[in-house]
């Protein structure tokens, strides 16, 4: 580029700069500008407000032309007095409205909330909202705009009638049971003409603000889901963390859970929910009382002439295990509901063992003590069956420990970098020798861990322990403050749990423990790598306190207590183990399997062989390299 190009671009810049500067609007024009925007946006607001107002004007309009109008359909049901109607027994209390004829409140009874309330509020009007709609030829009907005459009313049921005029209803029955299960059938007498032919489907639209009604917003908003159950089997839930807006569910479904950590309602259809659901949840914030913004839009089978009545049932209730399994003998529906999967139980494997297992063994220890001493004993309990497998563990450690110094002389002739392989192959001989497994200490260390994972989905899901105290816990379900205050610290929260620190204190004891028993049996580069490792392993339960900090006091000291135990048997074994012996036997049976090389047997003879391998393998290649160097 020459000097007179560079020379013409730059004066044509300045020339466009100079061009802007001087075709922008002065000040008074500016605030001209601002002003008449400002109007506009007055009058855009004004003119949005007359539409929404004239919009109102003619939805009452079209109301009152209803009322006016005796004719119309369903005119007399159109107006009429609300009424609250009780349903109850000696579990739950039920309140339904004549305006639009559903539950508009549930209470749970001797259930204490975090208020100290004696019964649990799982709902009231404020919260939840019910509507079932039908299309009709001229226009569409909603259960919500109906007032219903009661009839037949008792403790525990009540006829509602909507009337449609000309001997025309809308009929909803209620059945309360003797626990938590309401029955609800509806049908249409007398308004088969009304409807298109091909009509055979109702809308159904359920809202609920989902209470806060544990201590613990953080812990109960995490086990707090919409839950659904597939017709052909199985569960699913929206994830809880996340914002889901009318997620669609392409499978039918058979009923639909507005679940809290404790307590959940549900709702059930005979003829299944059509799979083309949406589902919808919106976590709240923490301090607003509440959990999750649930709605469900649903289609199922409606018969519009009345032959074949659409029938729901609603669980209003605890979430416990053995209650929500024997709900499927009071369903009248013959269908596998698998409610009781509403307790969450884990992944397979883990669900297997709370399902077979720990719920036997925490059921048959509850008749016969508090759940503090419940956790107490199912610690034992498992420390027991497993403490085959850990003195396994612990005497493999030991041969591996009595045994380093002679590792240590088969391996000192291979201290440079490259010669890491044959010192491993080195090892590996001696170990061979002695008949020593280096694997036999992992294995039955990581059989215990689906324990201590099943027992971390089981124990947030055990409505035994809310309320339940233990020593200085309050409730066992929830966090145990030692220190609380108001603001909330990012990563720690608003208090300290003292079973989250027993918890963590006790997880770095025993993490020392570890570490000293693996140092003592390292020889070399291990005991270098151990020392890193060392501080790794002292770092994981700081990072278990941020994790625990707001989670259940029952399932840290469940934790604290495994820990302990494990701690103290870890420490007995020790204290148990004669070195000197423990050699002189591995010496005899080196001696044993040195004049009888027949008889090495099991690991031993594969780690063998596997040396006798890799040593061939690395005579060949040594004399490959002698050839090509030739």
């Amino acid at each position: 580029m020459d000097k007179n190009t560079i020379t013409g671009l730059v004066l044509m810049g300045l020339l466009l700069i100079g061009f802007s500067w001087w075709s922008q609007p002065s000040a008074e024009k500016k605030a001209e500008m601002a002003r008449q925007d400002s109007i506009a946006a007055i009058t855009k607001q004004k003119a949005e407000a007359v539409q929404k107002l004239v919009s109102a004007k003619r939805i009452e309009s079209f109301k009152e032309q209803k009322l006016k109008d005796t004719t119309a359909l369903f005119s007399k049901a159109f107006s009429g007095q609300q009424e609250d109607i009780i349903l109850k027994n000696n579990k739950l209390e039920l309140t339904l409205n004549t305006k639009g004829g559903t539950v508009t409140k549930a209470v749970i009874k001797n259930f204490n909330d975090k208020d100290g309330n004696t019964d649990i509020t799982l709902f009231d009007n404020s919260q939840q909202k019910l509507s079932f709609t039908f299309s009709a030829k001229e226009a569409n009907i909603s259960t919500d705009d109906l007032f219903f005459q009661p009839s037949a009313q008792t403790d525990s049921s009540v006829t509602l009638t909507a009337d449609a005029g000309e001997g025309k209803s809308l009929v909803l029955n209620y059945v309360l049971g003797k626990d938590y299960l309401l029955h609800m059938s509806m049908n249409v007498n007398g308004m088969a003409n009304l409807f298109a032919p091909d009509m055979n489907s109702m809308d159904i639209n359920w809202k609920d603000k989902c209470k806060q009604l544990e201590k613990g917003f953080s812990f109960e908003n995490r086990y707090s889901t919409l839950t659904y159950h597939k017709s052909a089997g199985g569960t699913d839930y929206l994830q809880e963390s996340k914002e889901k807006i009318d997620e669609p569910i392409n499978k039918k479904t058979d009923w639909i859970a507005f679940k809290n950590q404790f307590f959940s309602a549900v709702m059930i259809s005979e003829n299944d929910f059509a799979d083309n659901a949406l589902l919808t949840s919106i976590p709240q914030q923490k301090g607003s009382g509440y959990l999750k913004q649930y709605e469900a839009k649903l289609k199922t089978s409606f018969d519009p002439s009345g032959k074949t009545p659409s029938k729901f049932e609603f669980y209003y209730g605890p979430n416990d295990f053995r209650l929500l399994k024997s709900i499927q003998k009071q369903s009248h529906f013959n269908k596998d509901l698998e409610l009781e999967r509403l307790v969450y139980l884990g992944w397979p494997l883990f669900r297997i063992i709370n399902r077979w297992f720990t719920i036997y063994i925490f059921d048959f220890l509850s008749n016969w003590f508090s759940m503090g001493i419940v956790l107490i004993l199912i610690t034992l309990f498992l420390k027991l069956i497993t403490f085959p497998m850990v003195k396994k563990s612990y005497m493999s450690s030991a041969k591996m420990r009595v045994l380093k110094p002679k590792l240590e002389a088969a391996t000192s002739q291979y201290s440079k970098p490259e010669d890491q392989m044959l010192k491993q192959q080195a090892m590996m001989s001696e170990y061979a020798k002695y008949g020593v497994s280096p694997l036999s200490g992992c294995i039955p260390m990581l059989i215990q861990m689906p324990i201590w994972i099943a027992m971390f989905n089981f124990v947030p899901n055990a409505i035994q322990l809310r309320g339940q105290s233990f020593l200085w816990i309050k409730d066992l379900s929830t966090y145990d403050p030692i220190i609380t205050w108001n603001k909330s610290i990012w990563l720690i929260g608003d208090h300290l749990s003292l079973t989250c620190i027993l918890f963590c204190v006790a997880n770095v004891l025993y993490s020392w423990m570890t570490m000293r028993q693996q140092s003592d049996q390292m020889v070399g580069q291990q005991a270098d790598q151990m020392k890193i490792m060392k501080w790794m392993m002292y770092l994981m339960p700081v990072t278990f306190f941020f994790m625990f900090n707001e989670y259940s006091s029952g399932l840290n000291f469940y934790y604290f207590i495994s820990l302990f135990f494990s701690a103290a048997i870890m420490w007995t074994l020790r204290k148990t183990t004669n070195d000197e012996k423990l050699l002189m036997i591995l010496e005899a049976k080196y001696q044993n399997n040195k004049s009888n090389p027949k008889k090495v047997s099991g690991l031993a003879a594969r780690l063998q062989a596997m040396q006798e391998q890799q040593q061939e393998m690395q005579r060949k290649k040594e004399e490959l390299e002698r050839k090509r160097r030739k």
